[in-house]
């Protein structure tokens, strides 16, 4: 028997939402500070009544719904999702007051896209916006890439059993350290670490590349924290074709991959076991889907005769490809070139990549490549079991960070995270169909949005129907938290409507 949600089961949920509202209004301060170092008046005013009203927005929650109770795992879960939600309605209020947006939809779309650490965006006029902006925009991507929830667990949330329940909503199941806020804290210290050593790189970059100091290192800071955090955001339209700089180039796919790799291997490297890069089942999973998924971008450029010598190739395909298949979104060539140039077959193994994805427990999205290593070795061990006798054991080991058996429920997981993803990237394919737009360009823009990827072929403009902005949103919120807190969600509305008191 379903049971219908209490008005405490109610309140719960509200008290934690209004601390992580608060805390959203907390981070508004940043780019506020910044307006005012940059005298820029009215973004200024644009955060000071947007960090007003969150607060006003969080406290009302958190005063009418005060509980002492911890959080069960309802709860949690509808905490986790519900949070993205809430972000993306009060972070999408600074950038609908800059003029820079058609409609507060596409602010929304905006703050989602950067909180899933996709890249899409609906920006008009980018390179003329403010700085404080420009850099919020990026903030909630350092933010959504880490994780919101991480935030509250590492600055607003006490050490309780909630606290790993709502870790968990957020589509992250490792504990690096013994406790969940140690593991939050950890995820913050590896990301500043590599925020300093990453900005340094690209500013002197920039500047060696002609930027002005003070461009660069803006630049850099905005480029580091959506590179490690595997989203497309940049301080410009053209992306980082804008900078022309082959060593920025560089740079960045090696922040991208950085940023795709489980946090938990960040940690057993960092503790001195080097040999986990590759022994790890990740890491060799990637590496055999960057192969084929290159070889077959490589196979339908080749065909039409695009990127023929090693540079350009390297320029353009190779780091397209790391791009999208880290979930990262930075491009080299213009939207229309992959309709205009790349054909359909290299289109496919872009689209291949951006499905498939980086690590879990990362910053990426997607599929990721533990599950596809899990679901391939399963395949592997039921060959072995119906080529060996009926009598034989045959038990199939896998390496993450430590030995594992492979077991039913391993599998069992991974096969519907796959196919749920599947099902994601059908919808949205459908939706961009039904709004007029053809199947492989579709797929596309679906793929992009769903794996919080942030390549565009050109359909994501402020001009596209407003139906597939929702869709897109939804694809782009449901992709990052990988279904499960979502579902709790739905469960605990239809419990609502139809459950017994």
């Amino acid at each position: 028997m379903i049971l219908k949600p209490t008005i405490e089961d109610y309140k719960v949920i509200g008290y934690y939402l209004g601390k992580i509202i608060i805390g959203i209004g907390l981070l508004m301060l940043i780019p506020f500070a910044l307006a005012l170092s940059c005298a820029e008046i009215k973004p200024a005013i644009d955060y000071l009544f947007s960090i007003a009203l969150t607060f006003l927005i969080g406290i009302i929650f958190v005063i009418v719904c005060y509980v002492k109770k911890d959080l069960a795992t309802m709860h949690a879960m509808s905490v986790a999702s519900l949070s993205w939600i809430a972000a993306m309605f009060v972070s999408a209020i600074p950038l609908f007051l800059s003029g820079h947006y058609g409609s507060y939809l596409d602010t929304c779309f905006e703050t989602m896209s950067g909180y899933a650490t996709t890249g899409l965006t609906l920006a008009q006029d980018l390179d003329h916006m403010a700085n404080s902006h420009n850099f919020w925009r990026h903030l909630t991507m350092f933010i959504g890439g880490q994780g919101i929830v991480v935030i509250a667990l590492t600055f607003l949330f006490r050490g309780t059993a909630g606290a790993f329940r709502v870790y968990v909503g957020e589509a992250r199941d490792e504990k690096i350290l013994p406790n969940v806020i140690e593991t939050a804290r950890f995820i913050w210290l590896v990301s500043i670490v590599y925020l300093i050593i990453g900005t340094a790189a690209l500013s002197i970059s920039g500047i060696i590349g002609g930027l002005k100091p003070l461009k660069s290192i803006f630049d850099s800071v905005c480029i580091f924290m959506a590179a490690w955090d595997t989203g497309g955001f940049t301080p410009q339209s053209q992306s980082i074709l804008f900078y022309h700089n082959f060593h920025f180039e560089i740079i960045t796919m090696c922040i991208m991959l950085l940023g795709s790799i489980n946090f938990a291997l960040h940690y057993t490297v960092w503790a001195g076991n080097n040999k986990e890069l590759y022994r790890n089942i990740e890491i060799r999973t990637l590496f055999m889907s960057v192969i084929i998924t290159l070889s077959i971008t490589a196979l339908g450029l080749a065909g039409r005769g695009v990127y023929a010598n090693a540079i350009p190739f390297f320029q353009k395909t190779f780091y397209q490809l790391i791009s999208g298949h880290t979930g990262t979104g930075y491009s080299t060539i213009y939207a229309r070139q992959f309709v205009n140039e790349w054909g359909q077959l290299g289109m496919l193994g872009i689209t291949l990549a951006m499905a498939i994805g980086g690590s879990v427990c990362s910053t990426t999205g997607a599929i990721k490549v533990l599950r596809l290593g899990v679901i391939y070795r399963a395949m592997r061990q039921d060959i072995k079991k119906m080529l060996l006798a009926e009598s034989s054991i045959v038990i199939q080991k896998i390496h993450h960070i430590k030995d594992l058996i492979l077991e039913d429920k391993h599998v069992r997981a991974a096969a519907l995270i796959l196919l749920s993803y599947i099902a994601l990237y059908i919808f949205g394919a459908i939706a961009g169909m039904l709004c007029g737009y053809p199947l492989s360009e579709s797929f596309f823009e679906s793929v992009s949005a769903a794996a919080n990827v942030g390549l565009s072929c050109g359909i994501t403009s402020p001009s596209m129907p407003a139906a597939l902005k929702i869709v897109y949103i939804f694809q782009m919120w449901a992709g990052r938290l990988e279904f499960m807190s979502i579902l709790a969600v739905g469960g605990m509305i239809w419990a609502a409507l139809k459950g017994k008191k």
